[in-house]
């Protein structure tokens, strides 16, 4: 009796006695398999190429990698469940996870700035957030999504805090803050991993300004810088104000100079000053540092104070210190033309008294 033949169920070649491959229910000739197939690294079991799961390492049918493997969350490897490291949830391999301490930087590093947007005047942030945790996993997502075109922001660790760190930006045109950086998805995610920022008694929000948007020179530069401290000082009840921070918290790390009869007086002031933790600190030799400000994760505040610092700027290289010293509060804030600023200062009762509903800060 002639034997049944069997063949490929793949391309239907004639199969030899005891040749062919089940993957499956189908039974592949050795050509078929070759072309279409793929072997589990872990098991050894054939399987079609399209129903495997694989990286550049390893191929794995579905079972084995559903009972034995997972994926970095952060690189998209494969990996053993014996060798996966955990963090909240989530799997990572070992590069990975020890990148994560990699993440947050000493509180001495400072690279070399990069200057994004056009202009002359530059903003650079030092945002501190607090309470979420000093942790490498949440400072890679916030740099993830800051830095998706540019290197934006870097992060540092800062002993004044409990268990956070602090954001710091390269110098950006106001702008570029505005309209390019993503600032409100850096807040909101840093909201949402339990980050606070105004609701502590550590963290402030200081902003650099390039001292060479001031003058040519060092004696330029300092006439514009006494208008900013005369501007600070004959508004200091306002200023005070618009900063949220407490009297004892405005003491510790951002105390006033005083004012004295002319800008050039506070200048001196400052320069004598031993201390860093002034209102407006001019002990970098680039920028001039405003630390006035209590830290905030929500975002019309923080853009808001951004042109507060602006506008500030602006008084003091448009006008002379005798215009700034005949014109009144009311005067200068018609003058702004920011709707964030306008709307902070209203919620701040600082616009002309006109009082409107004010979101919590955070």
């Amino acid at each position: 009796m002639e034997e049944e033949k069997q063949y490929c169920d793949y391309c239907g070649c004639v199969l030899e006695e005891d040749d062919g491959t089940w993957v499956g229910e189908d039974l592949l000739c050795q050509d078929c398999v070759d072309e279409r197939c793929v072997t589990c690294d872990h098991c050894e079991e054939v399987v079609w190429t399209e129903d495997c799961v694989d990286d550049e390492n390893i191929v794995l049918c579905h079972e084995c990698f559903d009972n034995h493997y997972c994926r970095c969350e952060s690189c998209n490897r494969i990996i053993h469940n014996n060798y996966t490291n955990w963090h909240n949830d989530n799997p990572y391999c070992e590069n990975c996870f020890d990148d994560f301490e990699d993440e947050i930087e000493e509180y001495s590093y400072k690279p070399e700035p990069v200057f994004y947007g056009d202009g002359y005047l530059y903003f650079g942030l030092e945002l501190e957030v607090d309470n979420g945790g000093k942790d490498g996993e949440n400072a890679y997502t916030i740099k993830d999504i800051a830095n998706v075109h540019n290197d934006h922001v870097y992060i540092k660790s800062d002993g004044s805090l409990d268990d956070g760190f602090e954001i710091v930006s390269h110098p950006m045109s106001l702008d570029y803050h505005m309209k390019t950086m993503d600032w409100e998805s850096v807040l909101h995610e840093a909201v949402g991993m339990g980050y606070k920022s105004h609701d502590t008694s550590t963290c402030g929000l200081h902003i650099h300004v390039n001292r060479d948007a001031f003058g040519a020179n060092q004696l330029e530069q300092e006439e514009v810088i006494s208008r900013i401290l005369f501007f600070v000082e004959k508004h200091w009840n306002e200023v005070f104000r618009f900063s949220r921070r407490t009297e004892s918290n405005m003491n510790r790390w951002s105390c006033r100079l005083g004012m004295e009869k002319s800008g050039r007086e506070i200048l001196d002031k400052a320069k004598d000053c031993g201390n860093r933790y002034v209102a407006v600190n001019l002990r970098n030799y680039s920028t001039v540092e405003f630390r006035l400000f209590r830290g905030t994760l929500r975002y019309n505040t923080f853009i808001a104070t951004l042109q507060f610092v602006s506008e500030i700027c602006r008084v003091a290289l448009t006008m002379s210190e005798e215009e700034i010293d005949g014109m009144s509060w009311s005067e200068f804030v018609r003058s702004v033309r920011y709707d964030e600023l306008i709307q902070y200062l209203k919620e701040r009762r600082l616009y002309i008294n006109e009082e409107i509903f004010t979101e919590e800060e955070v």
